[in-house]
């Protein structure tokens, strides 16, 4: 069984190691790469505020929210203090495996999300060597601790959330070596993962849109010619105006 020695105390203490470099390199890439594609006004990051993954949005008001000092919204994150339907993309790193309940979480983003809004979510792949990594291993630092949610499942949660996935990719294919030599002599792995074997990769991403499906009022194809024969034939009025004397009855 492999000896973990890695003391982080938190994923953003472990993204400053070089496995987590590693990881942190290919997230920031993605993020940067999809976010200035999206097009809005209101932008939230949920957790890990030290690391700015909204940094090349293009929408007026981007800010981090969550439980941790640095924030700039201190939050609970499956409790958020934002009115319904108020913003246009909702970036989650990693939020989902370190949360006791990271359904409760997809709802309440999904709730303060604009029809037509995007997610993007990062997670750790159990279904790759770091997922492997984490069964035979120490579970008392991170990431290990995670609970590693594998890509189906998070599909389906969003499918009955009524979000439909646009996007999404796999990266970190090289093995979770601690040391950075290890991992720079691993890098052509990143090009013949994505060809070879895509769903491998140690770290997901997904893009997912909420769809909210308009009512449409469908009206019946109306036969006239043989409505009219249904109906009955209205009597015509008289247009003769009697007028009445002074002789008439009262």
């Amino acid at each position: 069984m492999p000896n973990c020695k890695s003391t982080a105390q938190s994923l953003s203490e472990w993204f400053a190691t070089p496995q987590g470099g590693y990881v942190l390199e290919r997230e920031q890439a993605y993020f940067d790469r999809t976010v200035s594609d999206i097009f809005g006004y209101n932008a939230l990051q949920l957790g890990l505020p030290e690391q700015d993954f909204l940094r090349s949005s293009r929408m007026p008001l981007r800010f981090s929210a969550g439980n941790q000092l640095g924030n700039a919204v201190r939050l609970c994150c499956t409790e958020l203090p934002f009115a319904s339907a108020s913003l246009d993309l909702a970036l989650i790193p990693h939020v989902l495996e370190f949360s006791e309940q990271p359904h409760q979480i997809l709802r309440e983003v999904e709730r303060v999300l604009m029809p037509e809004g995007s997610l993007l979510i990062s997670g750790f792949n159990p279904r790759s060597l770091w997922g492997m990594r984490r069964m035979l291993g120490c579970k008392k630092c991170y990431p290990w601790g995670g609970n590693f949610i594998a890509l189906p499942r998070i599909k389906d949660w969003l499918a009955l959330l009524g979000f439909e996935v646009v996007g999404g990719r796999f990266a970190a294919y090289a093995p979770p070596f601690q040391q950075a030599k290890w991992l720079e002599r691993c890098a052509f792995m990143e090009a013949a993962g994505d060809r070879w074997w895509a769903v491998s990769g140690g770290v997901y991403f997904l893009h997912a849109v909420k769809r909210v499906h308009g009512m449409r009022l469908i009206k019946p194809q109306w036969n006239e010619g043989l409505v009219s024969k249904l109906l009955p034939v209205a009597p015509k009025m008289n247009n003769k105006i009697t007028q009445r004397s002074e002789a008439d009855p009262q």
